[in-house]
């Protein structure tokens, strides 16, 4: 008999305020439901500090994925909703459906970590993929002593009867130094890229520049890039996309003042789905210094357009991006970022490179029939326990 996926996520589009993550379940969704598989979403109404302007409680059909929003009580970052667990055991004690398998991602919240404790309670398979959150960083990095009790307290009893899903190698390695888990396995993420290349072409003006185009969040080091980039001696313009904590993007423009680079820095706020691939083609470098990154959908979406990718190590495709020469990989000093962007301006050629050749290679390494055949993998490894 088939199985019915459960695909369970505190936030799913149209919140595209939560960025990559909320992009990748969708797209697994979709490539699911495009391949027959009968999946099935149960979220929130989650749009940062405000809600989704849906009808809550009502099955939809959202670009062929059949999606339940359910009122959530708090906010971020917990997102408790007790409609959506109940409707999770409906789902679960309906004798007519077919076997199921629970797929959670993100952990954290309390969707994440309620939802593995209901699945672990009636005896139904989890896997979880936990997008960047089981990592040294984010344990220490905010609320540490609150996640610190969870852990000890439930948290390592239910991570350790989940399948962990992990988007990369490093973060597998992540997840392995916390806890050991029933099984890991590593995917990439399914990423949307644009249909035309052909209309997406790079400027050529004599100005070097770099893009940061991302959630603006203190984990993506823009601290760092600006540091790296003050004293750098050719022309250069940094663009800044995405959204964030005002208060926090205002700190940002103060040290950017602070540092005397303000009048180099353009704030072009969130870009629309349809609008970023043209924006990465008309720069030169893409660059994300993070402190932690399971994995990065912007990396393969600027490679997927031909512009070269800047990284830190601590990004889960550096590794990709290193051993393919599609770009320079630097440590978290602000010596050695400074350092990797002055070789990557002087490397004309191997920038020349890059936009001729990543745009096929991507396509080719991440197509999204081949990906979708390993989680469908994956799928019947853990429903044959």
């Amino acid at each position: 008999m088939p199985i019915k996926l459960l695909q369970i996520t505190a936030a799913y589009k149209p919140a595209y305020i939560y960025g990559g993550p909320t992009m990748s379940v969708a797209k697994l969704c979709e490539a699911l439901a495009e391949a027959k598989v009968k999946v099935e979403v149960l979220t929130t109404t989650a749009n940062g500090k405000s809600e989704l302007n849906l009808k809550p409680n009502v099955s939809t059909d959202v670009d062929g994925v059949i999606v339940t929003y359910f009122n959530r009580l708090t906010k971020d970052h917990t997102h408790f909703s007790p409609a959506l667990f109940l409707a999770l055991r409906r789902k679960i004690k309906d004798k007519n459906e077919n076997p199921l398998i629970i797929h959670i991602h993100a952990w954290w919240n309390l969707v994440s970590i309620f939802s593995c404790y209901i699945g672990k309670w009636y005896n139904i398979p989890v896997v979880l993929s936990p997008r960047g959150m089981l990592t040294s960083y984010t344990a220490s990095n905010r609320n540490s002593s609150i996640k610190s009790i969870i852990h000890a307290t439930i948290g390592k009893r239910l991570l350790k009867y989940c399948h962990i899903h992990a988007t990369s190698e490093k973060e597998k390695q992540d997840v392995l130094a916390i806890v050991q888990p029933k099984s890991i396995t590593v995917i990439h993420n399914l990423v949307s890229l644009p249909f035309n290349l052909s209309t997406f072409q790079p400027s050529h003006l004599p100005i070097f520049n770099l893009l940061f185009l991302s959630r603006i969040e203190e984990k993506k080091g823009i601290e760092l890039l600006f540091e790296a980039l003050v004293g750098l001696s050719f022309i250069w313009h940094l663009t800044i996309a995405g959204s964030g904590e005002e208060e926090y993007i205002e700190s940002l423009k103060a040290k950017a003042k602070s540092l005397k680079i303000e009048e180099k820095i353009g704030w072009v706020g969130q870009v629309r789905n349809e609008d970023k691939f043209a924006l990465m083609a008309r720069h030169d470098l893409l660059a994300l210094t993070s402190y932690n990154e399971n994995f990065a959908n912007v990396v393969i979406e600027s490679l997927s357009v031909g512009t070269p990718v800047l990284l830190s190590d601590q990004v889960g495709l550096a590794s990709y991006v290193q051993e393919k020469q599609l770009g320079w990989i630097s440590n978290l000093t602000i010596e050695n970022i400074q350092k990797n962007i002055l070789i990557a301006y002087q490397d004309e050629n191997k920038r020349k490179k890059i936009r001729e050749t990543a745009p096929q290679l991507i396509i080719n390494d991440f197509d999204s029939t081949n990906l979708i055949q390993q989680y469908l993998t994956l799928y019947k490894q853990v429903k044959n326990g």
